[in-house]
């Protein structure tokens, strides 16, 4: 049987193909993952609070209210499970504590949905193995206190500033064009809850959100719902809740309300990532266990908030890269359905994967110098001190006086004294 002879044309564009296809493989295979920031929020929980008329008690929940649930373990077992899949060539096949660190928010929610992600990342193998019946071994979770949290737990509090924003917020016409369509809704939803008509309008302190998420929490967990709680009641107060979660951050001013907010988290992650690339330290991961707020507060910073709730066990990606090229840069990832791969998410002004002297430049409006000075907080020491200085000016100055008088006072005595002599 004779051999078939290609053309000599399409033997050089296969031979063509080919080293493209070599040459593409090279690149990718240079491009190195060098270090990875996470930041999720915790798993399925009880209610946080109940309303006035609600037809369950606090009692009824196994553990009270603001707890983690068997079903939230599960999905942070399972996104554990999804970061070792996905980091199997980066992180250390066993846990090493120099390449890991992970923090939480003070809440029993989010330290055991720290220690549940924990458990499907780092199962014990080989000789971390030290109980042959327990597939799980201690990690440290790093807390800090609710009062000194400046990094997770948005919004952040004491911050005269950004109160003044949200009060400004409200009454703008960016707000009050999205919230006119529910008036006659948010009427009838004070009747049924017990709820300020007031609060309600302003979508103040988080009442008609967490109306929504009790009611969201019972109907997942099988508990009775109010004959007024239909499908389109729900769907109504979700899309309130999601206007109360950008209106917190963001529709108005939201550059300042970033610098306040979630700008400071960016600041955190930013300077990780670049402690990555200028130290020679081992770190390869961060983690860091919070809420919903957070992520929203994060994503809404970056302009790539995509309007809707953070579910439960939402999980925001940071990857930094080491380019053929040597130069760095950095991709984003959203995981918020389990039944799918991460969304690709871009930074606008840049690229999906964005050179990192490109990203921090572009976030870099949204990172306040000052805080503190920012937020239009007074230093109460340096109150304290001012308040000294003005006191000890004033005793130095009433001496003077007192010493002029005296002086005056001898002289009159003595030209008197002369006179009567």
């Amino acid at each position: 049987m004779g051999v078939i002879r290609l053309p000599s044309q399409s033997r050089l564009l296969c031979f063509a193909f080919h080293i493209i296809f070599i040459l593409f493989q090279q690149t990718t295979a240079e491009r190195e993952l060098k270090f990875v920031v996470v930041v999720f929020r915790h798993g399925d929980r009880t209610p946080v609070v109940n309303f006035p008329t609600d037809l369950h008690k606090e009692s009824e929940w196994p553990q009270g209210f603001g707890q983690l649930t068997k079903t939230g373990m599960q999905q942070l077992y399972e996104l554990g499970q999804y970061m070792r899949k996905r980091y199997s060539n980066f992180l250390n096949s066993t846990y090493k504590r120099q390449e890991f660190y992970i923090q939480s928010t003070d809440y029993d929610r989010t330290i055991m949905s720290a220690q549940s992600c924990l458990s499907g990342l780092f199962p014990p193998t080989s000789s971390q193995t030290w109980n042959p019946e327990l597939p799980w071994q201690p990690i440290p979770v790093h807390i800090v206190t609710k009062s000194s949290d400046r990094r997770l737990h948005f919004p952040l509090h004491d911050c005269p500033r950004f109160d003044e924003l949200q009060n400004e917020t409200q009454t703008s016409s960016e707000f009050q064009n999205r919230i006119q369509p529910y008036k006659d809704f948010l009427q009838t939803m004070a009747v049924n809850t017990g709820l300020e008509l007031n609060n309600l309008r302003t979508l103040d302190n988080f009442q008609l959100w967490n109306t929504y998420d009790t009611l969201y929490c019972e109907g997942i967990h099988n508990y009775t719902l109010p004959v007024w709680a239909t499908k389109d009641v729900m769907d109504k107060m979700e899309k309130l809740a999601e206007l109360s979660l950008l209106s917190l951050f963001g529709l108005y001013e939201t550059e300042e309300k970033s610098r306040l907010q979630g700008g400071v988290l960016m600041n955190t992650i930013l300077k990780s990532i670049k402690q990555a690339v200028n130290s020679s330290r081992e770190r390869k991961m961060e983690v860091y266990s919070a809420h919903d707020t957070t992520i929203g507060a994060l994503q809404i910073a970056l302009n790539i908030f995509n309007g809707k709730l953070p579910p439960y066990a939402a999980c925001q990606f940071f990857e930094l890269y080491q380019e053929s090229s040597g130069r760095y840069s950095i991709e984003m990832h959203y995981r918020n359905d389990t039944s799918k791969d991460p969304y690709l998410l871009t930074l606008p002004g840049c690229t999906s994967s964005c050179p990192l002297e490109k990203f921090a430049e572009l976030v870099s409006p949204m990172i306040a110098e000052n805080w503190s000075k920012e937020c239009g907080k007074k230093d109460k020491k340096k109150d304290i001190f001012i308040g000294f200085d003005v006191a000890v000016g004033l005793l130095f100055i009433f001496d003077l006086v007192l010493l002029y008088l005296l002086y005056h006072y001898g002289r009159c005595r003595r030209r008197n004294n002369y006179q009567d002599l």
